[in-house]
C-alpha cells in the first residue's frame, strides 16, 4: 500500500471508532464505491444552448469589440449624467 493510504486507514483506525485494520479498510472501501456510484446514478441531462439571431447592425465593426463596448459605456455614463442636472 502507498503512504498515504496506509496514513488514511490509521487516521480512521484512531479516530476514536475503535475499528480493527479490516474494518477501517473495508469501510473506506466501501465508502469510496458508494461515492463513485452515487456520482453514476446522477445522470444530467446535455447542456443545449437557445441560440437567437440578434442581426448584424452593419454600420458596426465587430472586430473591435472592445471599442464598441467602450463607446457604449461612456455613452450610458453621460446619459446618467445628463439627469443628474
Amino acid at each position: 500500500m502507498d503512504d498515504d493510504v496506509v496514513k488514511t486507514i490509521r487516521d480512521e483506525m484512531q479516530a476514536g471508532s475503535g475499528k480493527s485494520f479490516k474494518e477501517a479498510v473495508n469501510d473506506l472501501i466501501r465508502s469510496g464505491r458508494y461515492y463513485q456510484e452515487a456520482r453514476a446514478v446522477k445522470k444530467r441531462k446535455p447542456f443545449k444552448v437557445m441560440a437567437k439571431s440578434l442581426g448584424v447592425y452593419e454600420h458596426i465593426n465587430y472586430d473591435k469589440t472592445s471599442e464598441l463596448v467602450a463607446r457604449l459605456d461612456s455613452e450610458e455614463f453621460i446619459r446618467k449624467d445628463r439627469r443628474k442636472k
